[in-house]
């Protein structure tokens, strides 16, 4: 689950997480999505995605310069989830 960014009272950008049970050191994909459409920001058709552990860093990164009322962020992790059925499907 992925949540969006949400506009502070002064109209900043802030940034939601999805549900992690790990630490923030965990690998991320960090996406810049357009508002308006739901879409991630493409550069010659391919999807503008950060992979990083830092994701404060790349959102910071991401936003800088651009409009918050058009712009978020989302940040996924990625790697082994965290399973509550004992490993079994």
């Amino acid at each position: 689950m992925t949540a969006a960014l949400h506009l502070d009272p002064i109209g900043q950008a802030g940034r939601a997480m999805s549900a992690m049970a790990a630490p923030l050191s965990q690998a991320c994909a960090v996406r810049l999505v357009d508002r308006r459409t739901g879409q991630t920001h493409r550069v010659n058709g391919s999807p503008l995605v950060l992979f990083t552990r830092s994701p404060d860093e790349a959102v910071a990164e991401l936003l800088h310069g651009r409009d918050a009322t058009v712009w978020e962020a989302r940040i996924e992790p990625i790697g082994a989830a965290t399973r509550n059925d004992g490993g079994h499907k």
